[in-house]
């Protein structure tokens, strides 16, 4: 187990304590919570951050506020992130009393550096602000990575639930589903899937399945002419080009704009062509077809057979054969949305039945108290059987700061989502008992994805996939009241790490630029990191951080039970380190949340 302890001063931190009573909102100030930042120098000792094994564990803070002054903490680098399944990294927890501790380390994959801090109590706008910067939040513990400084820089990724489209590797998740509910058939495929994170297989075909034309718009006439001019070069190289041939080559250049032009997803086009005398398949018996040609055919055709303009009978007159399969009437030619996916209805004497319940669990509710040993008896064996930790550390206490305690302050707005705003268990029901649940933020504008545990028993259900799915379903419920609420963030993307790169299947998607926080298309992006690890997305070389601390005089400090702006703070001030720990907060943090929170000064 990798261990790092922080320089603070004070009493050792006892995870078993829980919040400490010094935390307590600044009295007289109605709605402002503080945040602790480590600052000047402080004593050896406590406040130990450590990460075991493939995931991160946080304590608690410390007693006593006063205590905290810099803390240093070991941030996990990309091979540990790798094997967090949907954590990123450590995550981090800012609002009104924050610590930030700035974090090195050093491992077989090179330096990585992390500023962090713990928060006490913040707003979820707070939140949104934050990461729509680079933090995240692990616990109570927020923090952000130094992109051009660390090995493997973590760029901020969000879906845009509103534009998307399963793939057909996120189809084939969802039908084995219902499969399983239906009939209770369980795949023979690979059963060891990490969380979200499909197989290689499905990550090479999905790749190009989940770019469509919302995302790129083809020029079809210069496609298709480029294609015919490949094909006519390639025959000439050959030293012959029969009629018959050429007629049909252009037949299925045609075919491939077709395809193009009615949005299907853009894959690699293969023209096959007539076996050598002697080679390849029998020629006495018809052509083996793949079942997605099938399938290709058959929708082509179906939307010929509704043109008015009698195309189909233009087609067959050309030579080509009818379809293998007629479109059933009074179906809609639409494909089916992610919803109708997801909801599909099951039979009466359906094998299973899931149910997927959101509770809140911070602060905890009634529904997520009677089910808290359930749902930590599966975390406990997910950490054992997936991440193969010992019996004993998975602890309660381990849990519950990971993965149930959160700064984010509950709100319920009247135009907000029903459940409210704050952190939420989202638990997946099969028959009576918990088999997954995932952990998530709702935000002013997002839903974000924190970290995903389930059943082992369970892994033949790909419920990594699964739940991203329905997570991005929930999205889009949640964007039918609160229009606003229209992201789904999902933590970060490695492009260096392949167990990473997962996350940039589920598009329409966008990085976030990591010197103007701007939010760029990841299909923009993909280029420049194939290149540089470390990349400005922002291609305006003159555009610069809108969102940065312009005015540092006017942060609010919390300091000896006294708010006052930083300006009158550093006037009282004589450590020359001071300064400069203040002004590395407000520039990570920006103009907008400094002047929020409180930065907590001993």
């Amino acid at each position: 187990m990798a261990r790092a302890a922080s320089a603070c001063g004070g009493l050792a931190a006892n995870p078993a304590r829980g919040r400490p009573s010094g935390f307590a909102r600044a009295s007289g100030t109605p709605g402002r919570r503080g945040a602790l930042w480590g600052g000047g120098g402080g004593g050896a000792g406590s406040g130990r951050v450590a990460f075991g094994g493939p995931r991160p564990w946080l304590p608690g803070p410390p007693f006593r506020p006063a205590s905290w002054s810099i803390s240093r903490a070991r941030t996990p680098t990309a091979a540990a992130i790798a094997r967090t399944s949907r954590a990123v990294a450590p995550m981090v927890p800012v609002q009104r009393l924050i610590l930030p501790a700035g974090a090195r380390m050093r491992d077989n994959d090179g330096p990585a550096v992390a500023p962090g801090m713990w928060a006490h109590s913040m707003t979820v706008q707070d939140y949104q602000d934050l990461i729509d910067r680079g933090w995240r939040r692990s616990g109570k513990y927020v923090y952000k990575p130094v992109m051009n400084q660390t090995c493997c820089p973590q760029y901020t990724i969000r879906c845009r639930p509103l534009q998307f489209q399963p793939s057909k590797s996120h189809k084939k998740v969802l039908k084995k589903m219902l499969k399983f509910l239906a009939k209770g058939e369980i795949s023979k495929g690979n059963c060891e899937d990490e969380p979200m994170e499909p197989t290689m297989e499905d990550t090479i075909a999905g790749d190009f399945g989940l770019i469509n034309k919302l995302d790129i718009q083809c020029d079809l006439k210069t496609l298709s002419d480029d294609v015919k001019e490949s094909f006519e070069s390639e025959e000439k190289k050959k030293g012959r080009i029969p009629k018959k041939e050429e007629s049909k080559e252009l037949i299925q250049s045609q075919h491939i704009e077709e395809k193009l032009g009615s949005g299907e997803p853009s894959h690699p086009v293969k023209v096959h062509t007539a076996p050598k005398p002697g080679k390849g398949a029998d020629l006495s018996k018809p052509p083996c077809r793949k079942a997605k040609e099938i399938r290709k055919e058959r929708k082509r055709l179906k939307l010929m057979h509704q043109n008015p303009a009698g195309e189909l009978a233009g087609f067959q007159a050309q030579g080509e054969p009818p379809s293998l399969f007629q479109p059933k009437a009074n179906k809609s030619n639409q494909p089916k949305s992610l919803e109708d996916l997801i909801f599909e209805s099951l039979p009466e004497n359906a094998s299973h039945k899931l149910e997927v319940r959101v509770v809140r669990s911070s602060p905890p509710s009634s529904q997520f108290k009677a089910t808290f040993q359930e749902s930590y008896q599966v975390y406990k064996r997910y950490q054992m059987v997936i991440h193969k930790d010992p019996p004993d550390k998975p602890t309660v206490s381990q849990f519950t700061r990971f993965l149930c305690s959160s700064p984010l302050e509950a709100e319920n707005p009247p135009h907000g989502p029903d459940c409210g705003y704050g952190s939420f268990h989202q638990q997946y029901w099969l028959d009576g008992r918990i088999i997954a649940v995932g952990v998530i933020d709702i935000l002013p504008y997002c839903v974000s994805s924190v970290y995903l545990y389930y059943d082992p028993d369970y892994s033949f259900l790909s419920l990594g996939v699964y739940s991203a799915l329905r997570e991005i379903g929930f999205t889009r419920q949640l964007h039918q009241k609160t229009s606003q609420l229209s992201y789904y963030y999902m933590g970060f993307y490695i492009h260096s790490c392949p167990k990473m790169k997962y996350k940039g299947q589920y598009r329409p998607s966008d990085l976030l630029c990591p010197e103007t926080y701007v939010w760029v298309p990841i299909e923009q992006c993909l280029s420049s990191l194939e290149n540089s690890k470390y990349c400005r997305f922002n291609q305006d070389p003159e555009a610069v951080d809108e969102g940065r601390s312009k005015e540092p005089d006017r942060l609010q400090v919390f300091h000896r039970k006294a708010i006052m702006p930083y300006g009158i703070y550093k006037k009282q001030q004589k450590d020359p380190s001071e300064e400069a720990a203040v002004l590395q907060y407000a520039g990570l943090v920006g103009q907008v949340c400094s002047e929020r929170m409180l930065l907590l000064r001993n």
